[in-house]
Protein backbone atom coordinates (compact mmCIF):
# COMPACT_ATOMS: atom_id res chain seq x y z
CA UNK A 1 0.00 0.00 0.00
CA UNK A 2 1.39 3.38 -0.90
CA UNK A 3 2.15 5.79 2.12
CA UNK A 4 0.69 8.71 0.20
CA UNK A 5 -1.95 9.39 2.17
CA UNK A 6 -4.07 11.15 -0.90
CA UNK A 7 -2.98 8.30 -2.90
CA UNK A 8 -4.69 5.77 -0.45
CA UNK A 9 -7.73 7.75 0.16
CA UNK A 10 -8.62 7.79 -3.74
CA UNK A 11 -7.17 3.94 -4.13
CA UNK A 12 -10.04 2.95 -1.04
CA UNK A 13 -12.72 5.03 -3.57
CA UNK A 14 -11.65 3.19 -6.78
CA UNK A 15 -11.72 -0.13 -4.82
CA UNK A 16 -15.40 0.29 -4.07
CA UNK A 17 -17.60 0.87 -0.99
CA UNK A 18 -15.53 2.86 1.97
CA UNK A 19 -14.91 0.42 4.20
CA UNK A 20 -16.76 1.23 7.54
CA UNK A 21 -13.84 -0.06 9.43
CA UNK A 22 -12.00 3.37 9.21
CA UNK A 23 -8.20 2.98 9.69
CA UNK A 24 -6.23 1.63 6.95
CA UNK A 25 -2.17 1.21 7.62
CA UNK A 26 0.15 2.60 5.16
CA UNK A 27 2.76 1.17 6.69
CA UNK A 28 4.04 0.37 9.88
CA UNK A 29 3.55 3.57 12.43
CA UNK A 30 1.08 5.51 10.18
CA UNK A 31 -2.59 5.45 9.77
CA UNK A 32 -4.99 7.01 7.40
CA UNK A 33 -8.21 7.23 9.33
CA UNK A 34 -11.65 8.09 8.76
CA UNK A 35 -14.22 6.31 11.06
CA UNK A 36 -16.06 8.92 12.26
CA UNK A 37 -15.34 7.68 16.15
CA UNK A 38 -11.87 7.73 15.27
CA UNK A 39 -11.92 11.21 13.73
CA UNK A 40 -13.47 12.60 16.83
CA UNK A 41 -10.77 11.42 19.13
CA UNK A 42 -8.07 12.61 17.25
CA UNK A 43 -9.39 16.13 17.30
CA UNK A 44 -9.90 15.34 20.81
CA UNK A 45 -6.53 14.94 21.74
CA UNK A 46 -5.11 17.25 19.52
CA UNK A 47 -3.34 19.70 21.89
CA UNK A 48 -1.16 16.84 22.74
CA UNK A 49 -0.50 16.08 19.29
CA UNK A 50 2.66 16.76 17.28
CA UNK A 51 1.65 17.96 14.15
CA UNK A 52 4.21 17.20 11.07
CA UNK A 53 4.63 19.19 8.32
CA UNK A 54 3.23 18.55 4.18
CA UNK A 55 6.27 16.66 1.94
CA UNK A 56 4.20 17.96 -0.71
CA UNK A 57 3.74 22.30 0.58
CA UNK A 58 6.78 22.61 2.69
CA UNK A 59 9.36 23.27 0.00
CA UNK A 60 6.92 25.50 -1.56
CA UNK A 61 5.35 27.70 1.94
CA UNK A 62 8.69 27.20 4.43
CA UNK A 63 9.70 25.43 7.32
CA UNK A 64 8.30 28.69 9.47
CA UNK A 65 4.91 28.19 8.13
CA UNK A 66 1.96 28.78 10.33
CA UNK A 67 0.01 26.24 8.57
CA UNK A 68 2.61 24.04 11.03
CA UNK A 69 3.25 25.74 13.32
CA UNK A 70 2.52 24.53 16.93
CA UNK A 71 2.69 25.16 20.83
CA UNK A 72 2.70 29.22 21.58
CA UNK A 73 3.87 30.04 18.44
CA UNK A 74 0.89 28.68 16.95
CA UNK A 75 -1.92 29.68 19.69
CA UNK A 76 -0.32 32.83 18.78
CA UNK A 77 -0.57 33.10 14.90
CA UNK A 78 -4.45 32.36 15.94
CA UNK A 79 -4.98 34.76 18.41
CA UNK A 80 -3.92 37.52 15.87
CA UNK A 81 -5.59 36.53 13.00
CA UNK A 82 -9.10 35.19 14.16
CA UNK A 83 -10.63 38.41 15.20
CA UNK A 84 -9.73 39.73 11.69
CA UNK A 85 -11.69 36.20 9.88
CA UNK A 86 -14.28 35.76 12.44
CA UNK A 87 -17.92 37.55 13.37
CA UNK A 88 -17.69 41.51 13.70
CA UNK A 89 -13.71 41.15 12.12
CA UNK A 90 -15.18 39.67 9.15
CA UNK A 91 -18.45 41.63 8.76
CA UNK A 92 -15.85 44.75 8.47
CA UNK A 93 -14.16 43.02 5.69
CA UNK A 94 -16.97 42.00 3.59
CA UNK A 95 -16.93 44.94 1.43
CA UNK A 96 -13.79 44.06 -0.24
CA UNK A 97 -15.09 40.34 -0.95
CA UNK A 98 -18.31 42.21 -2.47
CA UNK A 99 -16.33 44.71 -4.73
CA UNK A 100 -13.52 41.88 -6.09
CA UNK A 101 -16.57 39.51 -6.81
CA UNK A 102 -18.44 42.09 -8.20
CA UNK A 103 -15.89 43.22 -10.87
CA UNK A 104 -14.75 39.75 -11.61
CA UNK A 105 -18.47 38.96 -12.96
CA UNK A 106 -18.85 42.14 -14.65
CA UNK A 107 -15.62 41.50 -16.65
CA UNK A 108 -16.80 38.82 -18.05
CA UNK A 109 -17.92 39.06 -21.98
CA UNK A 110 -21.41 37.08 -22.63
CA UNK A 111 -20.61 34.75 -24.97
CA UNK A 112 -17.18 34.27 -23.91
CA UNK A 113 -15.32 30.55 -22.81
CA UNK A 114 -14.05 30.73 -19.26
CA UNK A 115 -11.63 27.82 -17.58
CA UNK A 116 -13.58 27.65 -14.53
CA UNK A 117 -10.63 26.78 -12.17
CA UNK A 118 -8.08 29.28 -13.27
CA UNK A 119 -10.95 32.21 -12.96
CA UNK A 120 -12.03 31.03 -9.63
CA UNK A 121 -8.58 30.87 -8.50
CA UNK A 122 -8.00 34.44 -9.63
CA UNK A 123 -10.69 35.79 -7.99
CA UNK A 124 -10.37 34.06 -4.81
CA UNK A 125 -6.58 35.27 -5.06
CA UNK A 126 -7.29 38.93 -5.31
CA UNK A 127 -9.72 38.39 -2.36
CA UNK A 128 -6.81 37.17 0.24
CA UNK A 129 -4.60 40.04 -2.10
CA UNK A 130 -6.23 42.79 -0.70
CA UNK A 131 -6.68 41.12 2.56
CA UNK A 132 -2.99 40.41 3.36
CA UNK A 133 -1.68 43.57 1.82
CA UNK A 134 -4.36 46.12 2.28
CA UNK A 135 -5.43 47.90 -0.79
CA UNK A 136 -4.70 46.11 -3.95
CA UNK A 137 -3.96 48.14 -7.56
CA UNK A 138 -2.66 46.94 -10.48
CA UNK A 139 1.17 46.56 -8.89
CA UNK A 140 -0.64 44.12 -6.63
CA UNK A 141 -2.51 42.30 -9.30
CA UNK A 142 0.81 42.05 -10.97
CA UNK A 143 2.06 40.44 -8.17
CA UNK A 144 -0.68 38.08 -7.15
CA UNK A 145 -0.62 37.01 -11.07
CA UNK A 146 3.74 35.97 -10.32
CA UNK A 147 2.83 34.14 -7.36
CA UNK A 148 0.03 32.42 -9.18
CA UNK A 149 2.23 31.23 -12.07
CA UNK A 150 4.66 29.70 -9.26
CA UNK A 151 1.68 27.94 -7.18
CA UNK A 152 0.91 26.48 -10.84
CA UNK A 153 4.53 25.41 -11.59
CA UNK A 154 4.98 23.69 -8.41
CA UNK A 155 1.19 21.63 -8.13
CA UNK A 156 1.55 20.75 -11.24
CA UNK A 157 4.71 19.06 -10.69
CA UNK A 158 4.34 17.11 -7.28
CA UNK A 159 7.48 15.28 -7.29
CA UNK A 160 9.43 18.66 -7.85
CA UNK A 161 7.24 20.36 -5.07
CA UNK A 162 8.35 17.32 -2.21
CA UNK A 163 12.39 17.64 -3.38
CA UNK A 164 13.87 20.63 -1.37
CA UNK A 165 17.07 20.07 -3.33
CA UNK A 166 14.64 21.27 -6.49
CA UNK A 167 12.90 24.34 -4.53
CA UNK A 168 16.22 25.70 -4.16
CA UNK A 169 17.56 25.37 -7.94
CA UNK A 170 14.14 27.51 -8.66
CA UNK A 171 14.27 31.33 -8.95
CA UNK A 172 12.23 32.83 -6.06
CA UNK A 173 14.50 35.33 -5.19
CA UNK A 174 12.82 38.15 -7.06
CA UNK A 175 9.38 37.03 -5.93
CA UNK A 176 10.40 36.68 -2.25
CA UNK A 177 11.81 40.10 -2.44
CA UNK A 178 8.66 41.77 -3.73
CA UNK A 179 6.43 39.91 -1.44
CA UNK A 180 8.52 41.19 1.41
CA UNK A 181 8.51 44.82 0.56
CA UNK A 182 4.68 44.62 0.05
CA UNK A 183 4.26 43.11 3.69
CA UNK A 184 6.50 45.51 5.27
CA UNK A 185 4.75 48.22 3.68
CA UNK A 186 1.33 47.02 5.09
CA UNK A 187 2.57 46.67 8.08
CA UNK A 188 3.01 50.38 7.87
CA UNK A 189 0.49 51.40 5.68
CA UNK A 190 -2.54 49.11 6.67
CA UNK A 191 -2.32 48.53 9.84
CA UNK A 192 -5.93 46.21 9.88
CA UNK A 193 -4.11 44.15 7.90
CA UNK A 194 -3.27 40.40 8.11
CA UNK A 195 -0.02 41.19 8.15
CA UNK A 196 0.01 43.76 9.82
CA UNK A 197 -1.85 41.30 12.36
CA UNK A 198 1.52 39.43 12.38
CA UNK A 199 3.46 42.08 13.25
CA UNK A 200 1.83 41.95 16.37
CA UNK A 201 3.64 38.96 17.49
CA UNK A 202 6.99 40.66 17.75
CA UNK A 203 8.38 42.26 14.33
CA UNK A 204 9.04 39.04 12.33
CA UNK A 205 12.53 38.42 10.52
CA UNK A 206 12.22 38.34 6.92
CA UNK A 207 12.19 34.69 6.55
CA UNK A 208 9.54 34.25 8.65
CA UNK A 209 7.67 37.26 7.10
CA UNK A 210 8.18 35.83 3.93
CA UNK A 211 6.77 32.13 4.76
CA UNK A 212 3.88 33.57 6.60
CA UNK A 213 2.69 35.86 3.37
CA UNK A 214 2.98 32.86 1.57
CA UNK A 215 1.34 30.58 3.44
CA UNK A 216 -1.87 33.05 3.94
CA UNK A 217 -1.44 33.94 0.04
CA UNK A 218 -1.78 29.74 -0.43
CA UNK A 219 -4.51 28.78 2.26
CA UNK A 220 -6.88 31.43 1.71
CA UNK A 221 -7.45 31.00 -1.85
CA UNK A 222 -6.56 27.56 -3.20
CA UNK A 223 -8.99 25.70 -1.81
CA UNK A 224 -11.78 28.52 -1.79
CA UNK A 225 -11.18 27.93 -5.46
CA UNK A 226 -11.66 24.43 -5.71
CA UNK A 227 -14.96 24.80 -3.88
CA UNK A 228 -16.36 27.34 -5.34
CA UNK A 229 -15.66 25.87 -8.68
CA UNK A 230 -16.93 22.30 -7.60
CA UNK A 231 -20.37 24.06 -6.14
CA UNK A 232 -20.89 25.72 -9.61
CA UNK A 233 -20.01 22.17 -11.63
CA UNK A 234 -23.14 20.74 -9.19
CA UNK A 235 -25.51 23.10 -9.45
CA UNK A 236 -24.78 22.97 -13.41
CA UNK A 237 -25.46 19.14 -13.32
CA UNK A 238 -28.84 19.54 -11.53
CA UNK A 239 -30.84 22.46 -12.92
CA UNK A 240 -34.01 21.97 -11.17
CA UNK A 241 -32.03 22.72 -8.39
CA UNK A 242 -29.97 25.68 -9.71
CA UNK A 243 -33.39 27.11 -10.83
CA UNK A 244 -34.68 26.52 -7.17
CA UNK A 245 -31.16 28.63 -6.31
CA UNK A 246 -32.45 31.30 -8.62
CA UNK A 247 -35.73 31.76 -7.27
CA UNK A 248 -34.72 31.96 -3.75
CA UNK A 249 -31.62 34.76 -5.10
CA UNK A 250 -34.95 36.55 -6.48
CA UNK A 251 -36.55 37.09 -3.93
CA UNK A 252 -33.76 38.47 -1.73
CA UNK A 253 -31.91 41.25 -2.32
CA UNK A 254 -28.80 39.69 -0.31
CA UNK A 255 -25.21 39.24 -2.26
CA UNK A 256 -25.19 35.71 -0.37
CA UNK A 257 -23.17 37.24 2.84
CA UNK A 258 -25.72 36.05 4.99
CA UNK A 259 -27.05 32.65 5.40
CA UNK A 260 -29.92 33.02 7.02
CA UNK A 261 -31.05 35.06 3.27
CA UNK A 262 -30.27 32.11 1.35
CA UNK A 263 -30.43 29.23 3.10
CA UNK A 264 -30.86 26.63 0.01
CA UNK A 265 -27.69 28.46 -1.64
CA UNK A 266 -25.63 27.86 1.59
CA UNK A 267 -26.57 23.87 1.97
CA UNK A 268 -25.54 23.81 -1.82
CA UNK A 269 -22.37 24.55 -0.72
CA UNK A 270 -22.34 22.77 2.87
CA UNK A 271 -23.13 19.51 0.28
CA UNK A 272 -20.54 20.49 -2.36
CA UNK A 273 -17.98 20.36 0.59
CA UNK A 274 -19.20 17.05 1.85
CA UNK A 275 -18.89 15.34 -1.17
CA UNK A 276 -15.72 17.54 -2.75
CA UNK A 277 -13.81 18.60 0.04
CA UNK A 278 -10.98 20.41 -1.66
CA UNK A 279 -8.52 19.13 1.32
CA UNK A 280 -9.14 15.36 1.14
CA UNK A 281 -6.76 14.50 4.54
CA UNK A 282 -6.76 17.35 7.37
CA UNK A 283 -2.67 17.16 8.28
CA UNK A 284 -1.04 14.80 10.00
CA UNK A 285 -0.67 14.34 14.18
CA UNK A 286 2.20 12.49 15.56
CA UNK A 287 1.10 10.74 19.49
CA UNK A 288 3.59 12.00 21.54
CA UNK A 289 2.91 9.28 24.30
CA UNK A 290 1.43 6.17 23.63
CA UNK A 291 -2.12 5.45 23.05
CA UNK A 292 -5.03 3.55 21.40
CA UNK A 293 -7.68 4.39 18.83
CA UNK A 294 -10.95 1.93 18.33
CA UNK A 295 -9.25 -0.19 20.48
CA UNK A 296 -6.19 -0.43 18.87
CA UNK A 297 -2.73 -0.05 20.97
CA UNK A 298 -0.54 2.44 19.17
CA UNK A 299 3.05 3.08 20.23
CA UNK A 300 4.55 6.86 20.57
CA UNK A 301 5.27 8.23 17.09
CA UNK A 302 2.92 6.73 15.15
CA UNK A 303 1.20 9.22 12.64
CA UNK A 304 -2.04 9.47 12.45
CA UNK A 305 -4.29 11.23 9.46
CA UNK A 306 -7.73 11.75 9.15
CA UNK A 307 -9.29 11.54 5.86
CA UNK A 308 -11.85 14.02 5.27
CA UNK A 309 -12.88 12.42 2.02
CA UNK A 310 -13.36 9.24 3.26
CA UNK A 311 -15.02 10.13 6.72
CA UNK A 312 -17.77 12.50 4.45
CA UNK A 313 -18.43 9.06 2.86
CA UNK A 314 -18.78 6.86 5.98
CA UNK A 315 -22.09 4.98 5.79
CA UNK A 316 -22.81 5.07 9.18
CA UNK A 317 -24.25 8.27 9.49
CA UNK A 318 -25.84 9.18 6.53
CA UNK A 319 -28.79 7.57 4.01
CA UNK A 320 -26.96 7.69 0.43
CA UNK A 321 -23.99 9.27 1.64
CA UNK A 322 -22.34 9.42 -2.05
CA UNK A 323 -25.41 11.24 -2.86
CA UNK A 324 -25.13 15.09 -4.21
CA UNK A 325 -28.75 15.94 -1.73
CA UNK A 326 -28.12 19.45 0.15
CA UNK A 327 -31.50 19.03 1.72
CA UNK A 328 -29.66 16.85 4.21
CA UNK A 329 -28.79 20.57 5.88
CA UNK A 330 -32.07 22.19 5.54
CA UNK A 331 -33.40 22.00 9.13
CA UNK A 332 -31.06 19.28 10.38
CA UNK A 333 -27.44 18.96 11.44
CA UNK A 334 -25.71 16.16 9.57
CA UNK A 335 -23.58 14.13 12.50
CA UNK A 336 -20.44 14.88 13.98
CA UNK A 337 -17.60 13.35 12.56
CA UNK A 338 -19.52 13.16 9.11
CA UNK A 339 -18.53 16.64 7.91
CA UNK A 340 -15.56 18.30 8.64
CA UNK A 341 -14.38 19.93 5.87
CA UNK A 342 -12.45 22.78 7.59
CA UNK A 343 -10.60 20.00 9.89
CA UNK A 344 -10.97 20.38 13.43
CA UNK A 345 -9.34 20.23 16.69
CA UNK A 346 -7.08 23.34 17.49
CA UNK A 347 -5.95 23.18 13.59
CA UNK A 348 -9.37 23.77 12.40
CA UNK A 349 -9.21 26.40 9.40
CA UNK A 350 -9.42 29.69 10.75
CA UNK A 351 -10.66 31.18 7.53
CA UNK A 352 -13.56 28.87 7.30
CA UNK A 353 -16.19 32.31 7.54
CA UNK A 354 -14.63 33.57 4.88
CA UNK A 355 -14.48 30.95 3.00
CA UNK A 356 -18.09 30.11 3.27
CA UNK A 357 -18.89 33.61 2.38
CA UNK A 358 -16.92 34.27 -0.33
CA UNK A 359 -18.22 30.82 -2.01
CA UNK A 360 -21.70 31.63 -1.07
CA UNK A 361 -20.87 35.42 -3.07
CA UNK A 362 -19.45 34.12 -5.62
CA UNK A 363 -21.93 31.41 -6.90
CA UNK A 364 -24.77 34.54 -6.26
CA UNK A 365 -23.02 36.72 -8.29
CA UNK A 366 -22.51 34.29 -11.24
CA UNK A 367 -26.03 32.87 -11.02
CA UNK A 368 -27.72 36.33 -11.20
CA UNK A 369 -25.27 37.91 -13.66
CA UNK A 370 -23.04 35.64 -15.42
CA UNK A 371 -24.76 32.60 -15.95
CA UNK A 372 -21.99 30.49 -16.68
CA UNK A 373 -22.63 26.94 -18.39
CA UNK A 374 -20.50 24.33 -18.80
CA UNK A 375 -19.45 22.61 -22.52
CA UNK A 376 -17.79 20.31 -21.59
CA UNK A 377 -19.62 17.75 -18.57
CA UNK A 378 -18.18 15.49 -19.86
CA UNK A 379 -14.65 16.39 -18.60
CA UNK A 380 -15.99 17.52 -15.09
CA UNK A 381 -13.46 14.59 -13.26
CA UNK A 382 -11.76 15.22 -9.50
CA UNK A 383 -8.37 16.29 -10.70
CA UNK A 384 -5.07 16.34 -7.86
CA UNK A 385 -3.56 19.77 -7.55
CA UNK A 386 -1.31 19.08 -4.80
CA UNK A 387 -2.86 18.44 -1.79
CA UNK A 388 -6.02 19.83 -3.11
CA UNK A 389 -8.96 18.22 -4.95
CA UNK A 390 -9.98 20.27 -7.39
CA UNK A 391 -12.63 19.93 -11.01
CA UNK A 392 -10.27 19.55 -14.24
CA UNK A 393 -8.34 22.14 -15.18
CA UNK A 394 -10.19 21.90 -18.98
CA UNK A 395 -13.71 22.39 -17.55
CA UNK A 396 -14.66 25.03 -19.50
CA UNK A 397 -17.79 27.36 -18.59
CA UNK A 398 -19.67 30.16 -21.16
CA UNK A 399 -20.67 33.12 -19.72
CA UNK A 400 -24.60 33.45 -21.12
CA UNK A 401 -25.05 35.99 -23.92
Amino acid sequence: MTADPLGAALSVLDGGAVDPGGVLELRPGRLLVWHPDAVAAIFLADRWMRHGGSRTLGPLLGPRSLLWADGARHAGYRRVLAPALHGRGLTTRLPVVAETVRAAVDALVPGALVRLTRWTGAVTLRVVGRLVFGHGGPADDALLARFARRIDRALGAPSRCRDPRAHRAETWTALDRALLRRARAAVTEAPDSLAARLATLGPPDDAELRDQVVSLLFAGHETTASATAWTLCWLDRDQRLRRDVLDELRGTSDDGADPARVPLLHAVVQESLRLTPPALVAGKRILRAGGELLGRPLPAGTVLTPCVYLAHRHPGGLADPGRFDPTRFLGARVPAGHYLPFGGGVRRCLGRELAMTEIRVIVAAVLRRAGLRCVNPEVVVPHRRGPVLAPSPAVTMRVAP
